[in-house]
This record gives structure tokens, C-alpha cells and sequence, in this order.
């Protein structure tokens, strides 16, 4: 199907009562995260671990499927390990924190930022889509869903029209979670680049939170909601699409945004009892071994290494090495070898970034594909 892409502010989107109902809740628990978020002594570790967590959902939408172990043995040895699937989510965490450094720095998102960050997760200079031909399909039946735009031109009006909508607070005046909404909709609609749509468009919507001072950090964890309720979301894109009724997919965006938020407030306050319950065990039982940079690097990603305690503490290679076996030999990490290499494991961090894998809803799933491509 192919329908006009309207400018925005969107004509017919009214603040109901069921979305004011839900943005009161959706705000409170957004809130409390942010909150929540702000009381771990060093951000770092959530901006790591939880972009980790985001990349990997996110990523899975795109049916670009991973392991955790995978992920983590990836990035700690990337030159002996080749797997494209991991690599493919740490380009995506490595867009996330990209992405966070230029919209915190420069206030604003342009569409030079945009484009910027499509790169680092496709690694190509294509840029916004210049050749017709893309279209969405249903990749159960092969039937095409819908066309985005096609002309170059058309798709630049439309992408300096979002940014102007993203930046200016006076050209709707709708609460900013409504407008999230509105953003990530017309994003996906107006599809301008070949490849990362989806992972982009999701990187959006935590970096215009932050930017609307609703989130201090990119920590959302909105893609896990989106997986499981995979097949809805595709309907309520397509819904606008059709219909021009915005109603049901902000509210589907609300309560993305509340579930989300009351997930990952239980992550993190888990991770920040895990870090307290690690730090004073050490301290107790170790205290010449002791650092608070010694928990950060346990805490920083669930696996580490001899090389990443050099520098993280400054010391010596024996001296890490000696570090991180006593810390294994009393159950504190789980050491494990590959190659030549060892690695070390914060078990108890691993198993609660991994969590339980509730059900994913299969629905058949709208994907990206060129004309020309067949």
C-alpha cells in the first residue's frame, strides 16, 4: 500500500482520555527511573550494561539474533572471535552511546546526527536513500505492506520537517512522550535510509527523552516491550498508516513506555544491590585488594579481563592477574578460558541482564526490501 507522507504536527491526533490517563502513569514510573538511575555512583556502568541489553532487543526485532555469551565474547575478543550477529548489536550499542555524546553536547538532534548514526550501525556511507525501490513486505506471504516514499527530495522535506518537529517545543504542543510517539511513527513512515530503520528510529526516542530532560540517561529499555508485542506494533505503525487514527498506537507507546520503565527499575536497583552486596564482601575479605575502581570494572560489562584491570587500576599485569583469580577462587567470578586467553565472569551480573525470556509474539513482521533485489 502507498499513502501520502503528511508533514508534521499531525492533523488529527487530540489528547483523549485514555491517553491522559496513561501518560499520568507512564510519566510516574518514567520518573522513578530516572530517579533510580541517577543513585549508581557511576553511570558509566548503566550507560554500558544497559545499552547492552537495548542493543540486543533491538537488534532481535530486526531478526538479527544473538546469544548474551556471544554478545560479551565478541566484544572482549573481537580479532579471534567472528560472529556477525554480535557484531552487528555492538555496532548498535556503539550508535546508542554515540548518538547519547552528540545529543547531550549539542542539545539538539539534526539530521547530520541521524545519518551519523545509521552509519555506525550499518557501517556505509549510503546515506538517505536516493535509488526507488524500497518497499515493506510481509515476509510470511512476500505481499508488499506498504511504500514508503521514493524520491529523494521528498524524503529530505520530510526528514528536515521531523527534525524541526523534534527540536522546535512549539510547533506541537502536546506532552513529549505523545510526541515520541508521533516521532517514531513518522520516522519508520518515512523509512529514509536502505538498511537500520528500525535500530535507528529506536535510538531516537531514548536520545529525544534525554534531550526533553525526562531521562538523565539512555536507560529505557524499550525494545524488550516491542519483541514481545512484535506483531502489534507492526499493526498500529501500518494503522496510522491507513487510517489517520493516532489514538491506538500512542497508547500502545505509553504503555510501552510504563512496562518498560517498571522493568528497568527492578534492573537496575538489581544491579546496584548486586554492586553493594560485591563491595563490601570485598572490602570485608579483601581490603588490600579493595578499590571502588575494582567494582566498577567487575560491574562495567559482565565479562572482563587481565588487559581491562591494568587499566581500569594502574597496575601491573601479575598484579591483575592475582587480583582476578583470588576473586574467582572465592566465587566472585567464574574464570574461563578461550585460547590462549582468560576471561572472567560476573555470574551473578550475567544472569541478571539475561533474565527470563517471556513470550514473544509471532506475528508475521514487516521487513525491508529493494524492488530490484527480488
Amino acid at each position: 500500500m502507498n499513502s501520502e507522507v503528511k508533514l508534521l504536527p499531525p492533523a488529527r491526533l487530540e489528547e483523549t482520555k485514555p491517553i491522559l490517563k496513561k501518560l499520568s502513569s507512564a510519566h510516574r514510573y518514567l520518573a522513578e527511573l530516572k530517579g533510580v538511575a541517577a543513585s549508581i555512583p557511576n553511570q558509566t556502568i548503566l550507560i554500558n550494561t544497559l545499552a547492552l541489553q537495548e542493543a540486543k532487543d533491538s537488534s532481535a526485532i530486526e531478526n538479527i539474533i544473538t546469544t548474551h555469551d556471544a554478545l560479551y565474547k565478541e566484544q572482549l575478543f573481537s580479532d579471534v572471535i567472528s560472529d556477525a550477529a554480535a557484531k552487528e548489536v555492538s555496532l548498535y550499542a556503539e550508535a546508542l552511546k554515540h548518538g547519547f555524546d552528540l545529543a547531550t553536547k549539542n542539545h539538539m538532534l539534526t539530521l547530520n546526527h541521524v545519518v551519523e548514526i545509521q552509519k555506525r550501525l550499518e557501517q556505509n556511507d549510503a546515506g538517505i536513500r536516493k535509488i526507488p525501490g524500497t518497499v515493506l513486505v510481509n515476509p510470511a506471504s512476500g505481499a508488499i505492506i506498504y511504500t514508503p516514499p521514493q524520491e529523494y527530495q521528498t524524503i529530505l522535506r520530510l526528514m528536515d520537517n521531523l527534525m524541526a518537529y523534534i527540536n522546535n517545543q512549539e510547533m506541537h504542543d502536546v506532552d513529549p512522550l505523545i510526541k515520541m510517539a508521533v516521532i517514531h511513527y513518522q520516522f519508520e513512515t518515512i523509512h529514509p535510509f536502505y538498511d537500520g530503520n528500525g535500530r535507528t528510529g529506536r535510538i531516537i526516542n531514548l536520545l529525544y527523552l534525554v534531550m526533553e530532560g525526562l531521562l538523565t540517561l539512555p536507560v529505557l529499555y524499550l525494545s524488550r516491550y516491542i519483541i514481545r508485542n512484535k506483531g502489534e506494533y507492526y499493526r498500529q505503525l501500518q494503522s496510522v498508516r491507513d487510517t489517520d487514527e493516532w489514538e491506538p498506537w500512542i497508547l500502545y507507546m505509553l504503555e510501552a513506555v510504563e512496562q518498560t520503565s517498571q522493568q528497568t527499575i527492578l534492573l537496575v536497583n538489581g544491579i546496584k544491590d548486586l554492586m553493594m552486596d560485591y563491595k563490601h564482601r570485598i572490602r570485608s575479605g579483601y581490603p588490600r585488594l579493595y578499590s571502588q575502581d575494582l567494582i566498577n570494572n567487575l560491574f562495567r560489562h559482565p565479562y572482563t579481563k587481565i588487559e581491562f584491570l591494568m587499566r581500569d587500576l594502574n597496575i601491573s599485569r601479575l598484579t591483575a592477574a592475582k587480583y582476578l583469580d583470588t576473586l574467582a577462587a572465592d566465587g566472585f567470578l567464574v574464570k574461563e578460558k578461550i585460547w590462549r586467553s582468560n576471561y572472567y565472569i560476573n555470574l551473578p551480573l550475567f544472569n541478571l541482564l539475561k533474565g527470563e525470556n517471556g513470550p514473544v509474539d509471532t506475528e508475521p513482521v514487516v521487513l525491508t526490501r529493494r524492488m530490484d533485489q527480488g
